[in-house]
């Protein structure tokens, strides 16, 4: 029986976002739990689709001591500032201290995470961590998707597992294909590592795991993995995180160097063969609503423009309203989601279903309208996506407004558009919509995938780059795909 320390720490920073996640956003919830330390940690993330319930649920009956210590999660945004960082990194580690013998470790943490004065937080965290536990304490990790994996992070753990989709609906599978290879280095059993890195950067809107490429790049990775070989894994990385390790990445664990070697060499080269069909059409505002204008009336299925920019799992604020602009401008009728606006939702939960707001959302008075107020709620409310399944919501106060054939989900909080229970909590039918802007790339592809008649990739303004070619790197070397 070993005394197994648990614990979280999950940033995805994009450092061309001016927002801060300060320690005040690790500490509240939105889709996720806020901080959680103790035994408070497992009620929190009961029935959640995350790694750390996923690792926890899988040794639930073993006779293994569970030791929970500190987990914090805030939504991805700029930079974590450095209390942040060094406050939740000092509580993690005092809980450390505090918990007696342990005999290994497990972590849920992201992989993309840079701080005011770190480029690579985890990279840092685990060397902290590692040097307090010793070097034959074994470390496992779980990385997002969407992991800058760095050569500290592969050095200071025994094993890193990412996750194998995009949309990330095998979260809480990573925990428990963790757990499962927990016994192996319990025993004492080592692998050899082998790290490579390419030499160019994904777009976010074209790593989703559905289609190809990725999707046939994944399952090749699946298919090395044996007794002998018990990970390999493929992370295409963040690319909107200017920093020296931003790049696609690829990890195999093997009894064998030689072994290993060969399977990242090859992998290497599928990525790079595949490296013209990382792209895919971009459309603009304005052109997206006019085709949208051209549909046949018998459609049935709404088109879904993702507004791909305002994505607030990129590092977005999830408050821009140009598509809501053209929406109105164009006498185009759907419902946007979700739109980040604490004021306006404040103001409606002053008056009733039925009452008229003159209001411009997030200020832009292109959205000047009289908009009737069509629902309210208080942000409470369970994920029932494959994404954000068990996910107890607490996105703050919320409203539904309606003008000439315009619904606006406003809340109080961002949070990705990325389950219907969202819409639904305010009254409103996704798949009733004639159309819908979702503030998603890719995650929303997992609920509201089925119901689509057709999907467009919307480049409206936004910190969430969808064409890289646009940005200026100066410590990431790599070229756009």
């Amino acid at each position: 029986m070993a005394r197994i320390g648990i614990a979280g720490f999950l940033h995805e920073t994009n450092t061309f976002a001016n927002s801060r996640a300060k320690f005040v956003t690790f500490a509240e919830a939105d889709a996720w739990p806020g901080l959680q330390w103790g035994e408070k940690m497992f009620e929190a993330i009961r029935g959640v689709n995350i790694p750390v319930t996923g690792f926890v649920d899988a040794l639930a009956d073993s006779t293994h001591t569970l030791v929970p210590l500190v987990w914090a999660s805030a939504n991805p945004s700029g930079p974590v500032t450095e209390d942040a960082f060094e406050s939740i990194t000092w509580m993690l580690q005092h809980s450390l201290s505090e918990a007696g013998q342990i005999d290994a470790l497990f972590l849920d943490l992201h992989g993309a995470m840079a701080t005011e004065h770190l480029q690579d937080g985890e990279g840092e965290l685990l060397r902290r961590i590692r040097q307090q536990v010793g070097k034959d304490c074994p470390i496992i990790a779980t990385l997002d998707f969407h992991a800058n994996i760095t050569p500290a992070m592969v050095e200071y753990t025994d094993a890193l597992i990412v996750y194998r989709t995009y949309p990330h609906v095998d979260m809480s599978d990573a925990g428990h294909r963790a757990a499962a290879l927990l016994p192996r280095l319990l025993y004492g059993e080592r692998w050899h590592k082998t790290f490579r890195q390419l030499p160019f950067l994904i777009p976010m809107p074209w790593q989703c795991t559905l289609s190809d490429p990725v999707k046939s790049l994944i399952e090749q990775a699946d298919q090395y993995e044996s007794n002998s070989v018990p990970l390999v894994r493929f992370a295409p990385g963040f690319p909107l995180a200017d920093v020296p390790d931003c790049a696609p990445s690829i990890l195999v664990y093997s009894q064998s160097a030689e072994m290993g070697a060969s399977i990242a060499e090859a992998l290497v080269t599928a990525v790079s063969q595949a490296r013209s069909a990382f792209a895919g059409k971009l459309w603009g505002a304005a052109d997206a609503v006019a085709y949208a204008k051209t549909r046949p009336a018998e459609t049935n299925k709404p088109l879904i423009l993702a507004d791909t920019q305002d994505n607030p799992g990129g590092g977005a604020d999830s408050n821009s309203t140009d598509l809501i602009a053209e929406l109105l401008n164009q006498s185009v009728s759907g419902c946007v989601g979700l739109l980040c606006d604490p004021n306006t939702a404040l103001l409606a939960h002053q008056h009733t279903v039925g009452d008229t707001l003159s209001t411009a959302l997030c200020n832009d008075p292109a959205t000047q309208r009289p908009w009737t107020i069509t629902q309210l709620g208080n942000g409470q409310f369970i994920g029932t996506g494959p994404f954000y399944e068990g996910c107890k919501m607490d996105l703050g106060p919320m409203v539904a407004l309606q003008y000439e054939g315009v619904t606006v989900i406003v809340s109080s909080r961002k949070q990705q558009a990325a389950d219907q229970a969202m819409f639904r909590h305010l009254g409103v039918e996704p798949a009733a919509q004639p159309l819908l802007v979702l503030k998603s790339s890719v995650h929303f592809r997992a609920d509201f995938g089925e119901m689509a008649s057709e999907i467009l990739v919307v480049a409206a303004s936004g910190p969430n780059t969808a064409d890289l070619h646009e940005l200026t790197y100066q410590f990431a070397k790599r070229p756009p795909a």
